[in-house]
């Protein structure tokens, strides 16, 4: 009989569940050394891969004088605030872990988010930029859910959305900062967002979700309460690139149009502004193969945005005024977060890439280069031993051109081939991109390739791709995953007889899929925090999830869909999985709950399969706490080691 493995690890009890709940016995966590055709010694711990960190978010302030930065460094995520110049960063908040924050409008201070251990369920607060006055502005609301939007231009008040009206349903409210006192102007259906405050009055930018990467667009009058609608097309669009927080819209200072990007009537998202006086989008810039996301408008001059291609993003300005691009300064290739400044043509941008945790740069828009004002650390280990992915193109078995990235582990020959693991994504209508993923390069470092498919339905390649998951085809998706392991095996550059698949949230939904559909593809499964029986999960979403589900899935309610997800269930083709799985959840995840992971583990037990599961007590969708990590990804490692090492 399978014995309970636990061990406390800081904050928290991390319990290695076994047949018997109350059999617990305290193990190390250190990995063996994996000898599948390493060269030299064997690399350093897992802690010196996750504590080289830099800046998870920034943000310059208005004037562009500081940097709010969202760092780890405690081993929460907290606020600390820098000169734009460049110097020491100092932390100015020290409780619960951050979600978000946003900047004042007059730069003063932030308005930041908090939760409990991952719940979702948020306060917000506001803090001075030194740190030395903080307040509470909203307290959580029991059983809610809130999504900030943005400001109002003076300052006074904020717009949020918020299901506490009854618990299913996101509204619309705007606060005033400095009362904290709230008031429910819109009352919406499944899940509406603000995005923006429109200057020079009380206009909002709404969106209402109608799919995982589609919404529906209006103007909201935060007075009336009265409803405009913009875009509201028969076949879901994107307007937004993600749903609330403003991220995605620019408005012009005098209110006359916004900037945003949209694949409305197009293959990719393309940038463009509305016009409110004249009721019309114009198209101002467009890519052939890429997507064009995040602008972001610095004063009323120029129009900053990045361009992703097949994960990799590259920055692009104009000037509007003499309507014409404009060189940009050289950067690092990897994933880059823009945010610029309101009074001066000053633009931050943040760089993850595969050898760069975080850097913050400072680009004084027209200058040939851009100087970086805050580093990550690496903690000891040299940036030339990370590994850069390189882009694959595969044909499915259908023609369906699919694609990846692969991370390749050094000093391996032709006659000396890695084992693969394939990390499949969120969403499921998320991307791989070529950031910087701790983990990913740890494995890599202890001889194991990574391949990080990005199946049909995935973002970044173009609006069909998009659909091709859509509910009857969900499983087409699951059948790239074969697709992608044969055509490696023909690549020759992996061991793709020696091949792992893990994923985390929908992604862990691939793993249970494929294992039990494809049964002879993989030799193990690592599901993080995944879905087991679509019924179940589907039927207790949370509210966000629940808004896009009816495109993305079909609504449960209806028979005709419960039947079909009753049939695709992983649960269902459990008894076909024949090969390990190691299982984990947090126990305060408020997305899909953890009796998805207990109903696979049970059902693999029951049939003699090795399926080892850790329950996380105080972590909701995915670890955010140092710790927790350690523990977690050093036993993901020994897994690992012990599938590839037989």
């Amino acid at each position: 009989m399978m014995k309970t493995l636990g061990m406390i690890a800081a904050s928290a009890m991390l319990v290695w569940a076994g047949a018997a709940a109350s059999e617990i016995e305290h193990v190390s966590p250190e990995p063996k050394p994996l000898k599948v055709g390493l060269a030299g010694e064997q690399p350093p711990d897992i802690a010196r891969f996750l504590l080289s960190r830099g800046a998870l978010s920034a943000k310059i302030s208005p004037d562009g004088e500081r940097i709010a930065l969202l760092l780890d460094t405690t081993g929460l995520r907290q606020i600390w605030i820098m000169p734009a110049a460049g110097g020491t960063p100092e932390q100015i908040t020290f409780g619960n872990g951050v979600t978000f924050f946003e900047w004042t409008p007059d730069g003063r201070a932030l308005l930041y988010g908090a939760d409990n251990d991952g719940d979702e369920q948020e306060a917000y607060y506001l803090i001075s930029v030194d740190g030395k006055s903080e307040r509470l502005v909203l307290p959580a609301a029991e059983g809610g859910f809130r999504q900030f939007g943005a400001f109002s231009p003076d300052g006074a008040r904020f717009a949020y959305a918020s299901t506490e009206r009854n618990g299913d349903d996101y509204d619309i409210y705007v606060a005033d900062l400095a009362s904290g006192e709230s008031q429910m102007i819109f009352e919406g259906r499944y899940h509406f967002a603000a995005e923006a405050w429109i200057p020079g009055g009380a206009k909002l930018m709404v969106s209402e979700a109608v799919g995982e990467d589609g919404n529906n667009l209006y103007t909201l009058d935060a007075q009336t309460g009265a409803l405009t609608p913009l875009f509201r097309p028969e076949s879901p669009a994107n307007f937004t690139s993600g749903f609330g927080g403003g991220e995605a819209f620019a408005p012009a200072p005098d209110g006359a149009r916004v900037y945003f990007s949209t694949n409305y009537g197009r293959e990719f998202l393309a940038l463009g502004y509305y016009d409110f006086a004249e009721e019309a989008f114009t198209l101002i810039a467009e890519e052939d193969d890429a997507d064009i996301e995040s602008p972001v408008l610095c004063g009323d001059r120029y129009l900053v945005w990045r361009v992703n291609r097949e994960g990799f993003d590259a920055l692009k300005a104009r000037d509007l005024r003499r309507g014409r691009d404009i060189p940009v300064p050289p950067l690092p290739e990897g994933v880059l977060g823009l945010s610029c400044a309101r009074e001066t043509p000053r633009l931050l941008v943040k760089v993850s890439a595969h050898d760069t945790p975080g850097d913050v740069y400072i680009w004084n828009i027209g200058a040939r280069e851009a100087a970086r004002v805050f580093s990550s650390t690496l903690a000891g280990l040299k940036a030339e031993d990370f590994v850069k992915p390189v882009s694959v193109r595969a044909p499915a078995r259908d023609g369906v051109m699919l694609q990846g990235l692969l991370y390749l582990p050094k000093n391996h020959g032709a006659d000396e081939k890695p084992p693969v693991l394939f990390d499949v994504h969120g969403g499921p209508t998320g991307q791989s991109k070529a950031g910087f993923d701790p983990v990913t390069q740890y494995h890599v470092a202890r001889g194991v390739a990574v391949f990080e498919p990005n199946v049909r339905g995935s973002t970044g390649f173009g609006r069909t791709y998009l659909n091709l998951d859509n509910r009857e085809k969900r499983l087409d998706s699951v059948r790239d995953l074969v697709d992608l392991l044969a055509w490696l095996d023909e690549d020759g550059r992996v061991d793709a007889r020696r091949a792992a698949v893990k994923g985390g949230s929908y992604g862990g939904y691939m793993v249970n899929a494929v294992l039990g559909a494809y049964p002879d593809a993989f030799d193990a499964g690592v599901c993080l925090f995944g879905v087991g029986d679509w019924v179940t999960a589907l039927e207790v979403a949370s509210p966000a999830l629940k808004a896009s589900d009816r495109v993305e899935y079909g609504d449960i309610a209806d028979p005709r869909w419960r039947a079909f997800y009753e049939e695709i269930s992983p649960v269902r083709n459990a008894d076909r999985i024949r090969v390990p799985v190691l299982y984990s959840h947090g126990a305060r995840d408020p997305r899909i709950d953890k009796a998805e992971t207990e109903v696979m583990v049970r059902a693999l037990r029951r049939n003699g399969i090795k399926a080892p599961y850790i329950l996380i007590p105080d972590e909701g969708h995915g670890w955010r706490k140092l710790a927790n990590k350690l523990f977690y990804y050093r036993r993901e490692a020994a897994f690992l080691g012990e599938v590839f090492a037989e």
